[in-house]
């Protein structure tokens, strides 16, 4: 039977992660971090506590753990709303089964998927084409594009779509500015950009990405919606009205314990579905896209009554509610709407 419930190693990861997240991803160093992220912290996160090598097999340079591990590192991230190119590197590895590439990303090197599946559903139309070993064309939103050292780009050919390597220096790459500053996107354009093939036919590479991409990006909601919860639930343990602490009221109670049900059925949800993928089991795909989707909306849903609990100080630039919000709608967008991964669904 499979167990849904975290381990004591992965409690034990959780915890070592948080001090250090604690120490070195306060509301401070989240604002330092703002549009990019904290290379010193990064370093740290990969070299002292591996997170990019988790589930990445060790013949291949990794760690030879789980997308388990993996999910465990992301929640923690999520909830100390820390700016890193992980959910970038994990998804990116994810569509490398057998190359040198993958030592690099277990080592920490930024890699990015440039695919419009990453920022869409899986059938999102493709806008880079690869003819006599070169590519042409243009995708964006690309997560972390603008500082990824590694660029694996999704192209069409006349055989069908394939996974190539793009030499980074190449690349015409522009930054976007974004809803939430704690995440990092960019336009790439490819005029003609020399490349090596990874595979020609990336059908199951990219099913496999999407998958593994959906997961990550849910146990980072998952942590996202927890902060919204913990913030909202000692606010109301502090601001006072009618000479009572506000979250004495039985209306903000039951608000509260509303999104308390958010929050652990996004995790079950979530914890079901990466069991199941770790298994190999035959539902990972529908698991995964449910999961994704009530992930999706109960990080939005619970970042709304974030701020809307919070009051008026919810939406000054000093307070970080408005960074929970930020950050749900972002998660929102990624590997598909909520209601495209129900789609998935129907038989």
């Amino acid at each position: 039977m499979t167990n849904l419930v975290p381990t004591q190693d992965h409690i034990e990861l959780a915890s070592s992660l948080r001090k250090m997240l604690d120490k070195r991803s306060d509301s401070g160093a989240v604002r330092n971090a703002f549009n990019g992220f904290d290379e010193s912290l990064w370093s740290t996160l990969c070299e002292q506590m591996g997170v990019a090598a988790l589930a990445i097999p060790e013949e291949s340079g990794g760690a030879g753990f789980t997308l388990a591990e993996t999910y465990v590192v992301l929640e923690e991230l999520g909830r100390a709303l820390t700016p890193t190119p992980l959910l970038a590197c994990v998804t990116a590895a994810a569509a490398l089964t057998d190359s040198p590439l993958l030592e690099q990303v277990a080592a920490g090197t930024v890699a990015t998927l440039a695919w419009s599946g990453v920022t869409g559903p899986a059938d999102a139309p493709v806008g880079v084409t690869f003819k006599d070993g070169k590519l042409s064309g243009s995708v964006s939103p690309v997560l972390y594009g603008d500082v990824a050292e590694i660029i694996l780009v999704v192209a069409e050919h006349d055989g069908g779509v394939g996974l190539f390597s793009a030499d980074a220096s190449a690349v015409t790459r522009t930054k976007l500015a974004g809803l939430d500053p704690t995440l990092s996107f960019a336009t790439l354009d490819f005029d003609s950009v020399a490349v090596e093939t990874i595979t020609l036919d990336a059908s199951s590479a990219l099913a496999s990405a999407h998958r593994v991409g959906t997961l990550a990006a849910a146990a980072l909601q998952v942590g996202c919606a927890q902060r919204g919860l913990d913030m909202t639930v000692d606010y109301t343990k502090q601001r006072e009205q009618f000479g009572r602490p506000i979250g004495s009221f039985q209306a903000l109670k039951h608000r509260m314990a509303d999104l308390l049900v958010l929050v652990q059925m996004s995790r079950a949800g979530a914890w079901a579905a990466v069991q199941a993928h770790v298994n190999g089991a035959p539902n990972a795909d529908r698991l995964a896209a449910a999961a994704g989707s009530y992930a999706s909306d109960a990080a939005v849903a619970v970042g709304g009554e974030t701020v809307q609990l919070h009051g008026g100080i919810a939406i000054t630039w000093e307070h970080d509610a408005h960074l929970v919000l930020k950050r749900a709608q972002a998660l929102n967008q990624m590997f598909g709407l909520p209601h495209q991964q129900r789609a998935t669904l129907i038989p």
